[in-house]
């Protein structure tokens, strides 16, 4: 039973809801929470990959482990386990979806952070493995499901000699900054995206070019 139900009402806490203790300056927010999580998940995880593929090497590890606690993989966790009913957050200031979207996947981690400070390392360990890991992610295939988009398309042009740039712009809305990344290969702008993370814009730009230019048996 949990035993710290302020720290995971905290974890739940939005920073666009938070209050600010006026003594401190400090606004009761999840994020202080998501920090420790994000420590606790990325250990956590890179021993369960250590202990399931004793063969693999580093760079396989780290690639599957960078998969697993990406900020979209963490995004569609908390909605399966129906945490993004639980988070308090402005819906007028979040009404942008891949704002709100992010929202679930930092609370996710803020969760993981309150349930280390409730349960210790051992019950953190057990959430993440037996409610996330073993129930929610299919490990073995997601060895095969390409994130990488960006790599694979530099790595198309730089191959065939043709020029490529992402270029970036930055959009106000509201209190918040969107980014929009256009491929320019060769000359023509080719895929478009926008995200609130520049490296989530980019990926998903490239992805759009990598489909639009049907380079999927060529790379």
């Amino acid at each position: 039973m949990p035993m710290n139900l302020i720290a995971y009402e905290q974890a739940l806490r939005h920073h666009s809801v938070s209050r600010t203790i006026h003594h401190t300056g400090y606004k009761d927010s999840n994020e202080r929470l998501e920090y420790l999580g994000d420590a606790m998940l990325n250990a956590i995880v890179a021993e369960f990959l250590f202990k399931k593929y004793p063969f693999k090497d580093e760079g396989f590890l780290t690639q599957l482990r960078s998969k697993i606690v990406s900020r979209e993989s963490l995004n569609e966790l908390a909605i399966k386990i129906h945490l993004n009913l639980l988070v308090e957050y402005d819906r007028k200031a979040m009404q942008n979806i891949n704002l709100r979207n992010s929202i679930f996947g930092n609370a996710l981690e803020a969760f993981i952070g309150a349930i280390f400070l409730d349960s210790g390392f051992d019950g953190c360990k057990r959430f993440i493995i037996d409610n996330l890991l073993r129930f929610h992610i299919d490990v073995d295939k997601l060895q095969s499901t390409e994130t990488n988009f960006k790599g694979r398309l530099i790595e198309y042009a730089q191959k065939n000699n043709k020029p490529i740039d992402f270029v970036v712009e930055e959009i106000a809305d509201g209190k918040n900054k969107i980014y929009q990344i256009s491929v320019n290969f060769a000359g023509e702008i080719k895929g478009q995206a926008q995200h609130t993370s520049k490296k989530k814009a980019e990926q998903m730009a490239a992805q759009k070019s990598f489909e639009l230019m049907n380079l999927s048996s060529e790379v």
